[in-house]
């Protein structure tokens, strides 16, 4: 699909990478990962044919359609959301839009017959007429309803706009997908809904993101962008980061058995040089030592800041008390008499679609905005701290240097604390000379989360923390979170982070807030699945309306009523066993087809085994086959069951 032979790509003296070649195939799916800096976004460009390597080619079939997330979410203000969503398939698009014109002069002498015609050749080859319905489909997907789709881009946040631009990428039916970052700003929910799409896709994607629940779910390769190169690993993220550290170690451990050698040999030539007896040894030695050739490892362009948090003195027992909380912006109400208590060492995950209300809640306990009805508490001895998603608004406002903002945070220290506190989030050298107005959103982030390590809270408030932090920077979060000992509240999509940190977990729902007392894994399992999947979520309420209809009928006796529910239970443990036996051989045709893709496979391996494989795999394909009409009669005899 994608051929990369010998790129590279310069700025003035500092070399991003060079020597990449790669060979990205249709049906997979890379994550690119790598240091803020390092070259990922650049490389996606290059591809996209936006920017120019400094040397080296990439080739790509002649027909091949990108589709490219763009980030110019200001661009159709005026545009309904739902045509800017089509215009991802281009051609098509400018098809309708020229139809469309000559149909309105129809009626005139001048109207151009032949040129009507080929349009409307183009648009019926191209299944034109279809693609408003496959525009609108996604939009519902990426949580933007039909009720706005005739509305102005203008009428909606800046998160949504990115989602439309989303939507347009998508839509375009592209042969090869290229995405930076297009979990940001999305919920859950969609989240979900975008690894559903993504794994489906039968071309190449190529997708940046800082969401390793989401690498994980979705890549079959990484590509790793460090030491100044590209480098392609099988797998998911989680199984690349083990690969990367067991090559490292591997390579470490080379280096230090030659030096090894090379220390014996020097020994003995120090011991017996000057022996005349040993000198034509000793000399020999020598010739070895300079024949041991050791390749330096270069250093990793990845750096992990260090976050500590510690709480100045513990809080009493009760941390927070909200009772009976609502708030509504116009006519849109978001949350309605929500009551929740907070107990000390609880770190409470609030998980829900955007626009619930979940920033809000924050808010409204942290003093930002007023609540329309109810009352807030805090504990006795509580000192919260408090990390917003607009975190930057609150430092931009400052003229200062990030060494004279943070200094004030310390008076009482010396400049070496001051010094060293943002050395531990990456500020070393100038760095702590840059103005706050300056910094990008990772650093504001990281300074904001060294001002939280100096004032010492108790409780921690974070909404959205993970939103401007790489990869590095999340896991060093996590790290110290996790060794934190007071309470901690936070707001997140980021599901592997949810997971490292949550020990109770609150969902707020358009019916009320869910309050479970266990770990994310843990409430992921009650639910069934990752709770954040729409079909799930129905699932889940047709599950409630049978307990709620079996406990109304409880002491009457309902036959017919029963053995419904026997026969719904049967066909979900056979939908279930359909299920596991149809994705045990596509994970096996899977690395089957892996592994012929290997370079050298062939040329390694006998025919015998070769032959095994492919019959294996046919085998296998066929069983795929043979269940798949099985599974669906399975699904839709539950549909069936289902309560109306």
């Amino acid at each position: 699909m994608i051929s990369v032979s010998n790129l590279g790509k310069a700025w003035g003296g500092d070399t991003l990478f060079e020597g990449v070649s790669l060979q990205l195939n249709a049906g997979s799916r890379y994550g690119l990962v790598g240091a803020n800096g390092s070259g990922k976004s650049t490389f996606l460009r290059i591809l996209a044919g936006e920017e120019v390597a400094s040397e080296g080619q990439i080739n790509l079939p002649r027909r091949a359609r990108l589709g490219v997330l763009r980030q110019d979410h200001f661009r159709y203000e005026q545009t309904p959301i739902l045509e800017v969503a089509m215009m991802g398939r281009h051609d098509v698009w400018e098809a309708l839009t020229e139809r469309e014109r000559l149909l309105s002069h129809a009626d005139d002498e001048l109207f151009d017959t032949d040129r009507y015609a080929d349009v409307e050749d183009f648009i019926l080859r191209n299944d034109g007429y279809a693609l408003e319905a496959r525009a609108g489909e996604i939009l519902e997907g990426l949580g933007i309803p039909t009720r706005v789709h005739r509305e102005p881009m203008s009428v909606l946040s800046g998160g949504f706009k990115l989602r439309v631009l989303l939507a347009q990428c998508l839509a375009a039916e592209p042969d090869v997908l290229l995405l930076d970052e297009p979990t940001n700003h999305l919920d859950i929910l969609t989240i979900r809904w975008l690894e559903k799409f993504l794994i489906a896709f039968p071309g190449c994607a190529i997708v940046i993101s800082h969401d390793h629940r989401f690498l994980d779910n979705v890549v079959t390769h990484i590509l790793d962008v460090d030491y100044e190169t590209i480098m392609l690993y099988p797998g998911d993220y989680t199984r690349f980061v083990a690969a990367k550290a067991e090559e490292r170690d591997r390579k470490e451990t080379e280096i230090e058995k030659r030096e090894a050698e090379i220390a014996h040999h020097r020994e003995f030539v120090d011991r017996f040089k000057a022996k005349a007896t040993k000198a034509r040894q000793a000399k020999s030695k020598m010739k070895l030592i300079e024949r041991i050739v050791i390749d330096r490892l270069p250093t990793s362009s990845r750096r992990y800041p260090t976050f500590r948090f510690f709480q100045r003195r513990p809080s009493g027992k009760q941390v927070l008390a909200l009772e009976g909380i609502s708030k509504a912006y116009g006519d849109h109400r978001v949350l309605e008499r929500v009551s929740l208590t907070v107990q000390r060492g609880d770190r409470l995950a609030i998980l829900g679609p955007n626009g619930i209300g979940k920033s809000t809640l924050l808010k409204i306990a942290m003093g930002v905005v007023p609540a329309d009805a109810g009352r807030v508490e805090w504990g006795y001895e509580t000192w919260p701290g408090y990390f917003a998603q607009d975190h930057r608004e609150a430092i931009e406002a400052s003229e200062q240097t990030v060494e004279a903002w943070f200094w004030e945070l310390a008076p009482g220290e010396p400049i070496g604390f001051v010094r060293g506190k943002l050395a531990e989030v990456l500020f070393q050298k100038d760095e702590v000379e840059k103005p706050i107005r300056a910094l990008s959103g990772g650093e504001a982030a990281r300074l904001v989360f060294a001002k939280l390590s100096v004032t010492r809270p108790n409780v921690l408030i974070l909404d959205e923390p993970t939103n401007h932090l790489d990869l590095e920077a999340i896991e060093a979060l996590v790290e110290g979170l996790e060794a934190y000992d007071g309470t901690l509240m936070f707001v997140s999509h980021d599901r592997w982070f949810v997971s490292r940190l949550a020990n109770r977990v609150l969902e707020i729902t358009p019916a009320g807030i869910r309050d479970f007392a266990g770990s994310y894994e843990e409430y992921v399992e009650r639910c069934g699945d990752d709770h954040l999947d729409a079909e799930v979520v129905l699932a889940r309420a047709r599950q409630e309306r049978k307990r709620d209809a079996a406990t109304r009928k409880a002491g009457g006796g309902d036959p017919a009523g029963a053995l419904a529910q026997k026969r719904a239970r049967q066909l979900e443990r056979e939908r279930d066993r359909l299920t596991a036996e149809i994705e045990k051989a596509e994970k096996r045709v899977h690395e089957i087809n892996e592994l012929f893709c290997n370079p050298g496979f062939f040329d390694k391996a006998s025919p015998a085994e070769v032959k095994r494989l492919e019959a294996e795999q046919k085998s296998l394909s066929a069983k795929v086959d043979e269940l798949m009409p099985e599974w669906e009669k399975v699904e839709k005899q539950l549909a069936e069951t289902a309560p109306a």
